[in-house]
């Protein structure tokens, strides 16, 4: 049974992070690690994470760079065979969903599935716009993030830090590298992760597509990047034709 290190980066989000430590502790797979790291909160987000104290392996509460700097001490700290970020207000699907991925026999390098978005009232709104790919290796995000980041389980080993250079997309580059690196990815066929709208990718939505062309730019190439981004264009021109709003 391999362990499971989830970790979750949070800061003043009151309002948001039980759910996420919820969705962790119902799960009835058992072998879980479970890391917390907190941008020491004031807003009574340490209250409500210390009322799961007993389910939570480490709690880190201090100032950081940045989410990818946080996002890079619980790495430091994972012990697990595989590890997943399931940031504030994001939820695995269901009690059950750890235990549907990893009570197989396969042993692969990455595990991932699909995503429903919710909106803060934890309604769904439906599946995101980037339709997850049915096979998936390094070369599947040229058109796009197409699976979430809370929806995918990659081998520890494989791993690096994030690089902190970006300040929303490093993910993007970090799944990229890991899947570089990976002979053996299996698609769970189901949903795994809800996914909380309206982070501060969205937020600052220039400077994240910013980061994510050159990112993109630096594992695909010049000109097959602005080849594919000319496609990533014409299907978002007719997804707002067809449905009137785009997500992510």
């Amino acid at each position: 049974m391999s362990k499971i290190s989830i970790i979750t980066i949070v800061y003043n989000n009151i309002r948001d992070i039980e759910f996420t430590i919820q969705s962790v502790v119902k799960q009835t797979y058992r072998n879980v690690e479970y890391i917390i790291i907190d941008g020491l909160s004031t807003d009574g987000t340490l209250d409500v994470i210390k009322k799961y104290s007993e389910h939570i392996d480490l709690l880190i509460s201090e100032k950081d760079n940045g989410i990818y700097d946080a996002m890079n001490k619980g790495l430091a700290k994972a012990t697990g065979e595989y590890v997943l970020f399931l940031n504030s207000g994001d939820e695995l699907y269901e009690a059950t969903t750890l235990e549907k991925i990893f009570s197989g026999e396969e042993d692969a390098d990455i595990y991932y599935g699909e995503t429903k978005l919710v909106d803060e009232h934890r309604q769904i709104l439906g599946d995101r716009r980037h339709k997850t790919p049915e096979h998936f290796n390094w070369r599947s995000f040229r058109y796009g993030m197409n699976i979430c980041h809370q929806a995918i389980y990659i081998k520890r080993s494989l791993t690096v830090p994030y690089d902190t250079s970006y300040k929303l997309s490093a993910d993007i580059d970090w799944v990229i590298k890991a899947a570089k690196k990976s002979s053996h990815i299996v698609n769970v066929n189901d949903y795994v992760a809800k996914y909380l709208v309206g982070g501060m990718s969205q937020k600052r939505h220039k400077q994240s597509l910013n980061e994510r062309f050159t990112i993109f730019k630096k594992h695909y190439g010049t000109i097959p990047n602005l080849l594919n981004h000319g496609v990533i264009a014409l299907r978002l021109l007719i997804f707002r034709l067809k449905h009137g709003k785009t997500r992510d």
